[in-house]
């Protein structure tokens, strides 16, 4: 079978940047906002291309894990992992999370996240 046609590398090859992980350590919501100071971009650097890229892309404004997803253009389960993972390793500051609501405000904050998500 000719790799550049076989259709499961295009869904393997993003969870190998997460080693296979698909769980966060760390439940982090759609809409909470991450933000990377100078030093956590700085030591970015050090924690591989993806990790920077996502501490770059924080850099200067807060952004939602959604927003990160979709700039870096990385699945929204990679980047939740990914995500997770720096702000565990100090890489970048969980500025506040949605309290918790009911599930039709959540859902209709989905709604508002896809909507500005199609827009970009």
């Amino acid at each position: 079978m000719d790799r550049q046609r076989d259709p499961r590398g295009a869904l393997v090859r993003p969870y190998a940047v997460t080693r296979g992980r698909t769980e966060p350590l760390q439940d982090i919501a759609l809409e909470a906002v991450l933000v990377a100071s100078p030093t956590q971009i700085a030591e970015s650097r050090f924690a591989g291309h993806d990790k920077h890229r996502i501490a770059t892309v924080c850099e200067g404004r807060p952004e939602s894990l959604a927003e990160i997803a979709a700039y870096t253009r990385l699945p929204l389960g990679v980047a939740r992992v990914l995500v997770a993972d720096m702000v565990a390793e100090g890489l970048l500051t969980l500025q506040t999370a949605a309290p918790a609501t009911g599930y039709e405000e959540r859902m209709e904050m989905l709604g508002r996240v896809l909507s500005g998500l199609r827009e970009l």
